[in-house]
């Protein structure tokens, strides 16, 4: 192999496999001299990969853990089961990272020849996830193209579905996407309106990046997690109200069982543990969501809640029918 950058590319791929390659198998594969693959070592390290060797007649090289994580090479295998990974989780991601997981995806996705491309859209479609139900699918595509364009400070077009149905169609400067566990939000600024919106992303269809770059505004409060919070509870706070449920469990059960977003569950003196966060939720989802947790609970506010927990477990019994 006489191009050199691409027999460094080749050599940094079979380095970052698990395992020690002696340099006569590395001289071997790319069809040149030890003393080229010696050469090509110390232009790697000169690029602040950390390649260590080891002594003897069977000495060989291999990457190390270094400061920084230095960019990877992967094989068309493990590009597609990068990419469908990321895109599996996009929608319902690991908690905690649901951000870098779509920019991860944006990234790779950008880069990804036709023909992959193409793979990883066929395993995607047949393939089903098996879901908790916290929130609404979401078309991994439309998270990469809105965490692309916010990166790259594109302008954004895209279709929107109000909640009571109206659609519209909106040319905005994305800021950023925001996880609440539950759904994911857009922030933008909407050139239509000359304003700042919040808008749910699994309301949002056909993105396109216009390409027209723009010169990124300061956000209203400066912290966007607080802007999308004011944002959802403005949007419906004729139905905002504060639940507090009493649990017959432990402190660490109830945290196991329920998501972050619903709030950090509290010891109670005469045992057990309450959880309380303020809902703008559907009552009857609410109930459904803390029954899933499996766990003893009893519902102290609001009386609505309470109310639709009784009606739902009566449709539940019902539907059983009688006891055999």
């Amino acid at each position: 192999m006489t191009d050199t950058p691409a027999r460094l590319l080749t050599l940094l791929s079979l380095l970052q496999t698990p395992r020690e390659w002696p340099g006569r198998e590395l001289a071997e594969r790319l069809g040149v001299t030890a003393r080229t693959i010696r050469r090509d070592i110390d232009r790697l390290r000169e690029l602040g990969y950390p390649v260590e060797a080891s002594k003897g007649s069977e000495g060989g090289y291999r990457l190390v853990a270094g400061a920084a994580m230095p960019p990877l090479v992967l094989d068309d295998e493990e590009a597609v089961a990068i990419a469908v990974g990321l895109r599996a989780g996009a929608g319902h991601a690991i908690e905690g990272i649901e951000e870098a997981s779509v920019r991860a995806l944006a990234k790779l996705e950008q880069v990804l020849p036709a023909r992959l491309r193409h793979r990883v859209s066929t395993l995607q479609s047949a393939t089903t996830a098996l879901s908790r139900g916290d929130g609404a699918s979401i078309d991994p595509r439309t998270l990469t193209v809105i965490a692309a364009a916010a990166a790259g400070q594109e302008r954004l077009r895209f279709a929107y579905r109000a909640g009571d149905g109206t659609l519209s169609r909106r040319v905005a400067e994305p800021y950023r996407l925001v996880s609440t566990g539950r759904r994911w939000y857009l922030v933008a600024f909407d050139l239509d309106r000359g304003d700042w919106r919040t808008f749910r992303v699994d309301r949002v269809s056909e993105p396109f990046a216009t390409g027209a770059r723009f010169t990124g505004r300061e956000l209203p409060m400066g912290d966007v997690l607080a802007f999308v919070s004011r944002a959802i509870r403005g949007g419906a706070a004729a139905r905002a109200y504060e639940v507090e449920v009493a649990f017959g469990a432990t402190v660490e059960q109830v945290a196991a069982a329920v998501p972050h977003w619903l709030g950090t569950p509290e010891p109670e003196p005469g045992g057990g543990c309450r959880l309380r966060y303020s809902s703008t939720d559907q009552l009857e989802w609410v109930a459904m969501r803390l029954a899933l947790t499996g766990l003893p609970f009893t519902v102290r506010a609001p009386a609505a809640l309470a109310e639709t927990a009784r009606a739902l477990g009566a449709r539940l019994s019902a539907a059983g029918g009688p006891p055999s």
